[in-house]
Parts: structure tokens; C-alpha cells; sequence
């Protein structure tokens, strides 16, 4: 009972902070993941896996795997509706007032504020997986040998996608059906 306080306690104040979309709860689940030990860094990539190959947001789909590892059917129901509680109540209290001040430079400043911090946190988040995906860093600690760092597969792959994305236009779910044909296939 108290774990599912905590898990509600702390998917609400990321719901209430994480500016910017799904990606951006990225940082408070590194931190959640430090704090409680309730999941790892690589139970981290593979929740934004599973988050990104399924329907909806990738943040309330994080929440709900999230809870759901954590303390099962109940815990991941809960954890989504701690998630999105702060954003509805916000959202509420902003539609009433936002009419009135929209025009006014304080609201204009906080939006130019918010907007740098969301790609901030969007950028820290995709920093901190692409150190998990595309770095071997615990084979580095033993090693100590640089060249151990780079997961050159992954990186190569990672490139791979992300041209063939650019290039051809790929919708993102063949990509991600690719992208699991070749992790089965050759065993990332």
C-alpha cells in the first residue's frame, strides 16, 4: 500500500513538471528509477521501447509500464492517473484565465520561457538514451580500453533509421516493426 502512494505521489509531480511532452518524463524516471530502485536504466530503454511501439502518449504509456512493473494491474492504472491528474487540472485552470491574458507580456515571457525548457528536457532525455542505446559503457569499466565505449552496431543501425526516415519518409511504426524484426533477426 505505501509503494502505491509513493508510485502515485511520484508520477503526479511528473505529470506536474515534465514540460514538454512524454519524452521530457524521461528525467524523473531516471531519478525515480535512483530514488526507489523500482526499475534499472535498461528497464528504462526498454519501457520508451515498448512506450514508442504502442498506441497513444509515450508519456502515459511509460506511466502506465511504469506502475504496472512496479506494483502490477493496480499500480499501472494508478500511476497513469497521477500522470495526467496535474495536466488536466492545470489545463482547466489555464482555459479559464488564458483568454484574459493571453495578450500580456507576462504570459507571452512564460511561454517563451517554457518553450527552451521543454526542448531542454527533451534534449536531456534523448541524450541519456542514446548514452544507454548506443554506449557500452559498463563493458568500458571493466575493459578501461576507449575503443569498448561505442556499441558500433547500435550506432550504425541508429544511423541506419534515421536516414532511411528522412530519406524514404518511413512512417514510425514500420520503422519500429523493422527495428524488432532486426533486434530478433540479429540480436541487438
Amino acid at each position: 500500500m505505501m509503494t502505491l502512494i509513493q508510485l502515485c505521489i511520484e508520477f503526479f509531480k511528473t505529470g506536474l513538471f515534465a514540460v514538454g511532452g512524454g519524452l521530457a518524463t524521461l528525467p524523473f524516471l531516471y531519478e525515480m528509477s535512483e530514488k526507489t530502485g523500482w526499475f534499472t536504466e535498461q528497464d528504462i530503454l526498454n519501457l520508451i521501447a515498448i512506450s514508442e511501439s504502442t498506441p497513444g502518449a509515450i508519456g502515459i504509456n511509460m506511466a502506465t509500464y511504469a506502475g504496472y512493473m512496479t506494483e502490477g494491474v493496480i499500480g499501472g492504472i494508478m500511476a497513469t492517473l497521477a500522470l495526467v491528474c496535474p495536466s488536466i487540472i492545470v489545463i482547466i485552470l489555464i482555459s479559464k484565465v488564458l483568454d484574459r491574458f493571453k495578450d500580456s507580456p507576462v504570459v507571452q515571457g512564460i511561454f517563451k520561457g517554457l518553450r527552451p525548457a521543454s526542448t531542454g528536457l527533451i534534449a536531456a532525455a534523448g541524450l541519456g538514451v542514446a548514452k544507454l542505446a548506443l554506449l557500452n559503457l559498463d563493458v568500458y569499466e571493466s575493459s578501461r580500453n576507449i575503443l569498448d565505449i561505442p556499441d558500433l552496431p547500435s550506432i550504425l543501425y541508429g544511423v541506419i533509421i534515421f536516414a532511411c526516415m528522412k530519406k524514404f519518409k518511413l512512417h514510425t511504426l514500420l520503422c519500429i516493426a523493422i527495428s524488432a524484426a532486426v533486434g530478433i533477426a540479429v540480436g541487438f
